[in-house]
């Protein structure tokens, strides 16, 4: 029979292995940078279409909205349901936070529709360029545009 030791240790081990398995899978999985500027509820819902399905394979998402498409992250917008599910673009985006999704609204969007931070809808924020441009350019992450 094995001391209390020899099992700790035997349990640290599988821990640590468990750990660099997942380390390395999350490094490995696809990134998906969705900039959305359409204002068009049609392209709005096919680009979250796209997206859900990417999450639903396996990709981290980040969403980025800006113009037009800004306009999904306020609170007290309400755009039109599309067929054949009877959803609102608004609806898919939250869905997606859901799934875990980043989604931010452009640096520029807030100050240009006189609308501040409080004005978004839970989760969601204004993006850091930076952050942006660092995310953008590391190697795992595809770029979709709408």
């Amino acid at each position: 029979m094995k001391t209390g030791k020899t099992v700790i240790a035997t349990l640290l081990a599988a821990l640590a292995l468990i750990v660099a398995v997942a380390t390395a899978q999350a490094e490995d999985r696809q990134s998906l940078l969705l900039i959305l500027t359409s204002g068009d509820t049609q392209t709005q819902g096919m680009a979250f279409v796209l997206a859900t399905e990417a999450k639903r394979q396996g990709a981290e998402v980040r969403v980025l909205l800006c113009s037009e498409a800004g306009r999904l992250a306020l609170k007290d917008y309400d755009p039109p349901a599309l067929k054949p599910r009877n959803v609102t673009p608004k609806q898919m985006l939250q869905g997606l936070m859901q799934q875990g999704a980043k989604v931010e609204v452009c640096a520029l969007f807030l100050p240009n529709i006189g609308k501040e931070s409080e004005d978004l809808l839970d989760g969601i924020g204004p993006a850091l360029p930076p952050a942006v441009v660092e995310h953008l350019l590391q190697e795992k992450v595809r770029l979709l545009t709408f």
